[in-house]
């Protein structure tokens, strides 16, 4: 067993975590990354990226999370390969414990785990995600402008979904398998009165039809819950929308979640309600869900733990000092 310590340490390597070492690194803070079962994070799995600012030309997921942490890197992070089984917030410092035995001690606590779409889990799914299947319509949608997309679910998420595709095609089915909606009222009010969005009721999502040419996604296969009678609804595209799980689990009962389980924030703020420790990422954003707006909050974590720090030590040199 070894112990790493660090004045900052971040779990988590998706762009808030590599965000916030790279600033953490910059600033002297000589951060350690525990990358975790999926070292960088959602994009790692997503092909065509169009939306991260600085590139004119599509790029791919996996190449710009190796372009972040070889960034980080340079600067000084240390990355470590590794997975955080528990935690102990009571200090600082603060300690993470490996699944390999070792032990991580961090003055500051950067929490970047991240959140993961909840899939379906049908025939198609995963087969097609990148070819039609996405769980992201932000991410997503520019690709099937003035195609036929479907939305699945009937939460807030889901209405949202349908309503921001309206943007690119003029032709979006909301899939539910019950009678009536969960989102809102005037989520729901938006939605049946927009002239581009039809709702689909009763209808259990079965699997995901590919064409046999192209390899693409062609259509959805349902099952109508009160009948039972089987059918398919064509589409381009899919957008699955039935909520996101936060990977909060190492730290329930140590910090404050919401009813959806993500870590509660100082609004405005990556800071959590214990001093020293910052979330950063969708693990704490239900809104956003995005590369860029995880970047950004993970270096506002870095530049806050830094100046956590400097306070810290600011106070401790001040009380030192004896008065005459």
């Amino acid at each position: 067993m070894a112990v790493h310590t660090t004045r900052m340490l971040i779990i988590g390597s998706g762009p808030a975590g590599l965000s916030a070492a790279i600033y953490g690194a910059r600033a002297g803070m000589q951060p350690i990354v525990v990358q975790g079962l999926q070292p960088g994070g959602q994009l790692t799995i997503t092909t065509d990226v169009e939306n991260y600012p600085g590139f004119r030309d599509v790029i791919q997921g996996p190449w710009l999370m190796q372009e972040m942490q070889a960034q980080a890197e340079h600067v000084g992070t240390r990355m470590m390969w590794d997975t955080i089984t528990s935690v102990d917030l009571s200090g600082p410092p603060f300690r993470a414990f490996g699944d390999s035995g070792d032990v991580y001690e961090g003055e500051t606590l950067i929490i970047a785990t991240g959140a993961q779409a909840q899939w379906l889990g049908v025939p198609g799914e995963q087969e097609l995600g990148g070819k039609g299947v996405s769980a992201c319509a932000t991410c997503d949608g520019f690709f099937y402008r003035g195609k036929k997309v479907v939305v699945i679910g009937g939460g807030n998420t889901a209405v949202e979904e349908a309503l921001y595709l309206t943007n690119h095609s003029p032709d979006v089915t909301l899939i539910h398998r019950r009678d009536s909606l969960r989102a809102e009222k005037i989520l729901q009010d938006r939605l049946f009165a927009h002239p581009n969005i039809s709702v689909v009721w009763n209808k259990k999502v079965e699997r995901f039809v590919h064409d046999e040419a192209t390899g693409l996604l062609r259509a959805v296969a349902v099952v109508d819950a009160v009948t039972g009678e089987a059918g398919e609804i064509a589409a381009e595209g899919a957008f699955v929308a039935i909520g996101h799980a936060p990977a909060t689990g190492l730290f329930k009962g140590q910090l404050e979640l919401d009813d959806g389980g993500y870590i509660v924030v100082e609004p405005g703020t990556p800071r959590t309600a214990i001093a020293g420790v910052f979330a950063c990422g969708d693990v704490m954003d239900h809104t956003y869900r995005q590369a860029v707006t995880a970047a950004g909050t993970g270096c506002m974590a870095a530049l806050d733990a830094e100046r956590f720090l400097a306070e810290r030590e600011f106070l401790a040199v001040t009380q030192a000092v004896p008065t005459g």
